[in-house]
């Protein structure tokens, strides 16, 4: 029996449920890991992570699908990205094996908070890691947690989609040759004044540039970036310095094999800006997120596509690939892992 929720209309926040999978690195190798009822973390004061923020993590998502199914997407390219962001930071890396069942084990112990279909609702898994020993002296700890906790989260557009305004940053999201395309904590860290100073200001997010000469458009704070031209192609920047959204890999994919549209990964100037017809944020949390206006300081560029609803293509591009997940649209082979 699920739980008596109201699902439709959770926030999109924190809230325990009833097991999380812990697994301790010591000694140079990984325990075999518990599921445990425990929510609270105990450590030193001088833990790796307190003092030097060494600490990474992921998120995915559990759904029910139309015919009643629990299955989360494309665990495994979680996995291989944890396995990357922890090779560099100087962290063990989980086997991605032991990763995607876990992940799976985890769910299955709380099927309970797995929200219905239909309720836009959906079950959010966070994988993450950290140094647990102490470290003074810099450099990596010697000791880590792995743990993996889930909680149901609300649709991320109560109301409807509404196209978002955004802004060009005059900061950095990353130094060039640094750790933007792993998925650090730190990273996240940095971005934090900057998208509270966006909110202060009427914006919904900031567009960051590339650091090194600031002519290219990169990515938000926490979300890749779609671009659509005036003949339908998707066009989607490509740098060195952008975390590789899991998402927009599977957004591609889909706009390639199932939509037959162009598509293009390149680096995108942004004075490109004023010629594209669409454009979008996709991650994990709300797949699509529609930007209908782009302010740069003094000039602005509105998107043909208004205010008032998301662009045509990135609708069908969303209508899809979240078909895919629910169930409603068959899935490539491999895409979807099945909690039974």
């Amino acid at each position: 029996m699920g739980k008596n929720l109201d699902w439709a209309n959770l926030a999109f926040g924190y809230m325990k449920t009833d097991k999380r999978f812990v697994a301790e690195f010591r000694n140079g190798a990984w325990n075999d890991g518990i599921l445990t009822g425990d929510d609270q973390i105990t450590m030193t004061e001088c833990a790796g992570v307190l003092q030097y923020a060494q600490t990474c993590f992921e998120g995915l998502k559990a759904y029910t699908t139309a015919d009643g199914r629990v299955v989360t997407f494309r665990p495994d390219l979680n996995a291989e990205r944890m396995e990357r962001t922890c090779a560099r930071l100087e962290m063990p890396v989980f086997p991605k094996e032991r990763f995607v069942q876990a992940v799976l084990d985890t769910v299955r112990a709380n099927m309970d908070w797995v929200p219905p279909f239909g309720t836009g609702a959906t079950l959010y898994i966070r994988p993450y890691m950290f140094g647990s020993s102490a470290v003074i002296g810099v450099k990596p700890a010697e000791e880590y947690q792995f743990r993996i906790f889930v909680t149901p989260v609300g649709p991320y557009f109560k109301g409807g989609v509404r196209p978002i305004t955004v802004r060009i940053s005059d900061l950095d999201r990353a130094a060039p040759h640094g750790t933007g395309d792993i998925k650090a904590g730190l990273n996240y860290a940095m971005s934090l004044h900057n998208i509270m100073d966006a909110h202060r200001n009427g914006f919904a997010e900031n567009m960051y540039l590339d650091p090194a000469s600031h002519t290219y458009i990169e990515e938000t704070g926490g979300a890749n970036i779609l671009f659509v031209t005036k003949d339908g192609t998707l066009v989607t920047p490509k740098s060195n310095s952008i975390l590789p959204s899991i998402t927009r890999r599977s957004l591609l994919h889909v706009a390639k094999e199932y939509l037959h549209l162009d598509v293009e990964e390149r680096p995108v100037r942004k004075d490109e800006l004023p010629s594209f017809e669409e454009c979008g944020l996709c991650g994990t949390a709300a797949v699509i997120s529609p930007i209908g206006r782009i302010v740069d300081h003094d000039s602005e560029v509105l998107l043909p596509s208004g205010m008032e609803e998301m662009g045509p293509v990135l609708g069908r591009l969303r209508e899809t690939l979240t078909g895919i997940q629910m169930g409603e649209i068959e899935a490539p082979a491999g895409w979807i892992y099945e909690i039974k």
